[in-house]
C-alpha cells in the first residue's frame, strides 16, 4: 500500500484562520508522512464561498480564503503537494490542476474528511476511498433524510470519530454501513509537552452555535453547544478557578455573552487564540487545562465522540475536563481525562484537577501517547484496511 500515494482532503481555506481546524486535517497529513507515504493534501471551495477580509465576496484569487491556503500549506512544507481548486473555472492554488492528474493518474489512496472532495477528476485517480467522519450523528442523520450534505457514496470503508456508532445504546443511524470507530491522532513531535508551571485555570476554544444549527431526527431534537453551556453556566461562582472561552459567538448572541459574563466567564477572541495552527498551539499550551461541552447531538445520541482540540491539549501536557459522550467506554477517565454529566460533576472534576495538578499533567500526555499517537492511529487503520 505504501506504493500509492496518499490524498487527504478537507475543508481548510473553507474556513479560514481556524487554527485548530487546520490542525485536524493536517495531523492526518503528518501522520501519513512520518509512516513513509508520499502524501498531498487537496481541497475544493465554490467560488460562491470566497471572501475578503470583511467576509464580502470576491473573486478567488483575491480571496483570503486563498491566501490562508497559501499561507498554511508553506508553514507545513506542502507547497508542492497541495491544490485548493474553486468550482468555478477550475482556479488553482498551489500544484497546477493538470500536473496534479498526471501526478496522482496512476492511482492513489483518498481519505476523504466529512466526503470533502467530489471534484470528478481528480476522486477519479483515487483506487482506494476511506470516507472519514468527524462529524457523527449530523453526518448518518442527513444521509437518513435524503439530504446530500453527508456525500457518504461512492467510498470503499467508512471511519467515525463517534465510537458508538453502532451500538445498541447509540441513537445515530448506521445507514447500512459498517462504521469503524477511529481516534483523532496527533503528532507528539509537533506538540511537546511544555512545562506547566502553576494552575492557572481552564480554558478552551469553541464555537458558541457551530455551523449547522439544532438537528431533528427519529422524533427527537438535538441542541447545539450553547445549550450544553449553558446547563454548566453557574460553574465559575461554584469554583474559584478561571474559565476562559475563546468563544466564537454573534453579536446577535449578545444576552448569552452578558449572561455568561454576569456568571463569571471571562471571553476572549478566538481569532486571537487560534488564527493560525501556530498561535492555537501557542494558545493550548500556555493553558492550565481545558474544560468544554460538546454538541448537544454527540452528547444525546451516546456518540462516544472525542475533540481533536482536546487531544492536542493532552498532548501537551495539559489536563482535560470535558462533557461525557459515552466517550468512557473507549477510554479510561480521572487520570488526564476526567468527564461530567451535570454541574456537581463539572465542579467535582475541576477541583481534583487543581487539586492535584502536576500529575494530572503527566497523566494527560500519557494518554496522549498510548491512545492518539499518530502512528498507533494510522497504524491501527492500515493494519485494518
Amino acid at each position: 500500500m505504501k506504493n500509492l500515494p496518499v490524498v487527504v482532503s478537507g475543508a481548510l481555506a473553507n474556513k479560514p484562520f481556524n487554527g485548530g481546524n487546520a490542525w485536524s486535517r493536517l495531523s492526518w497529513v503528518l501522520g501519513f508522512q512520518r509512516l513513509g507515504f508520499d502524501v498531498w493534501f487537496v481541497e475544493q471551495i465554490r467560488g460562491a464561498e470566497c471572501v475578503d477580509a470583511q467576509g464580502n465576496p470576491v473573486a478567488f484569487a483575491a480571496s483570503v480564503n486563498a491566501g490562508y491556503f497559501r499561507a498554511v500549506m508553506e508553514d507545513f512544507g506542502l507547497t508542492h503537494r497541495s491544490l485548493l481548486v474553486c468550482d468555478d473555472g477550475d482556479e488553482v492554488v498551489g500544484v497546477p490542476l493538470e500536473e496534479a492528474r498526471s501526478r496522482l493518474g496512476g492511482g492513489c489512496l483518498l481519505f476523504n474528511i466529512s466526503g470533502h472532495l467530489v471534484h470528478p477528476e481528480l476522486r477519479a485517480a483515487a483506487t482506494l476511498r476511506i470516507y472519514y467522519d468527524d462529524d457523527p450523528g449530523h453526518t448518518q442523520m442527513w444521509e437518513d433524510a435524503g439530504k446530500e450534505g453527508a456525500r457518504l457514496g461512492n467510498h470503499d470503508h467508512y471511519l467515525t470519530l463517534g465510537c458508538n456508532v453502532g451500538a445498541a445504546d447509540c441513537l445515530i443511524p448506521t445507514g447500512g454501513r459498517t462504521w469503524h470507530p477511529t481516534r483523532p491522532p496527533v503528532g507528539l513531535e509537533q506538540w511537546p509537552v511544555v512545562a506547566p508551571g502553576d494552575f492557572q485555570g481552564f480554558t478552551t476554544v469553541a464555537s458558541w452555535r457551530g455551523a449547522y444549527g439544532v438537528m431533528r431526527h427519529g422524533g427527537r431534537t438535538f441542541g447545539q453547544k450553547a445549550h450544553e453551556f449553558r446547563k454548566v453556566l453557574e460553574l465559575p461562582r461554584r469554583c474559584r478557578h478561571r474559565f476562559e472561552l475563546a468563544l466564537q459567538i454573534h453579536p446577535a448572541d449578545q444576552p448569552d455573552i452578558d449572561r455568561l459574563q454576569a456568571h463569571g466567564w471571562d471571553l476572549s477572541d478566538p481569532r486571537a487564540a487560534s488564527g493560525t495552527p501556530a498561535e492555537f498551539r501557542h494558545y493550548i499550551q500556555g493553558s492550565g487545562a481545558e474544560f468544554s461541552v460538546a454538541q448537544g447531538i454527540y452528547v444525546d445520541t451516546h456518540s462516544g465522540w472525542f475533540s481533536d482540540r482536546t487531544v492536542r491539549y493532552l498532548a501537551s501536557g495539559r489536563p482535560a475536563l470535558v462533557q461525557d459522550t459515552g466517550l468512557g467506554r473507549h477510554y479510561p477517565v480521572g487520570k488526564g481525562l476526567l468527564t461530567f454529566r451535570t454541574l456537581d460533576e463539572a465542579v467535582e472534576g475541576a477541583a481534583r484537577i487543581a487539586a492535584d495538578y502536576p500529575r494530572q499533567c503527566g497523566f494527560a500526555r500519557e494518554l496522549a501517547r498510548e491512545f492518539f499517537d499518530s502512528d498507533r492511529v494510522l497504524g491501527g487503520i492500515l493494519s485494518a484496511l
